[in-house]
């Protein structure tokens, strides 16, 4: 999807020394000309409300899409977006056009091309690329409410959202499973280009999940 350039394949995702380590390569699979790897906790592991968050260092170059993120369990609602999308973060082109921002977003409205979105993005204090950080997203089910941080700095709050398929607090009041992934171009960043270094590698020191009810 969204014009990304990567192949994903299982060889691109390790442990080693117990950190998870996505690595990018420029290098031809399935047709494409770049491979990476994609996570997901489908059918195996999905929550609603409560805390989530990951200890991360990010790859970056200009076209490099790493991402922590969440999707429905159940498509309850419809498909993308009417059932929703919560980006816990994404980061693009760090080190480059995209500077050390990263962005908080939820995906919700009506099924695609009648699809919205609400962000915001925050400057990391210290390089995203070459020190590790604490990315975290509290969905509080009490006002509702969802709330990104960095190394527990608040920096985004969203209380605001819809689908066409029912009443708020929908879409967001279903279970979501977790992705992590590291994509390559694409229409958010852009391409790769003659700056860009390969391989790049996104190292997750732990995920937690911090449940919200019983």
């Amino acid at each position: 999807g969204n014009n990304e350039l990567q192949w994903y394949l299982e060889d691109s995702a390790e442990l080693r020394d117990g950190m998870l380590v996505i690595t990018a390569r420029e290098e031809s699979a399935g047709g494409k000309n770049y491979t990476s790897a994609r996570l997901n906790t489908r059918d195996r592991f999905a929550f609603k409300y409560g805390r989530i968050e990951a200890r991360v260092r990010f790859p970056g170059g200009q076209g490099i899409w790493p991402a922590f993120w969440m999707l429905p369990q159940d498509d309850v609602y419809g498909t993308w977006a009417a059932s929703g999308e919560i980006d816990i973060v994404e980061a693009v082109n760090l080190g480059g056009t995209g500077g050390n921002n990263v962005f908080g977003t939820i995906h919700y409205g009506g099924e695609f091309p009648a699809n919205q979105f609400s962000s915001n993005e925050y400057l990391v204090p210290t390089d995203a690329t070459a020190e590790f950080h604490t990315y975290a997203l509290e969905w509080d089910s009490s006002t509702p409410e969802i709330r990104w941080y960095v190394d527990d700095i608040l920096y985004s709050t969203q209380n605001s959202w819809s689908t066409t398929a029912a009443p708020y607090p929908a879409p967001f009041n279903e279970n979501f499973y977790i992705l992590l992934n590291v994509a390559v171009g694409g229409n958010f960043p852009g391409p790769p280009n003659s700056s860009t270094v390969f391989p790049v590698e996104m190292e997750v020191d732990y995920v937690r999940v911090y449940s919200g009810t019983p």
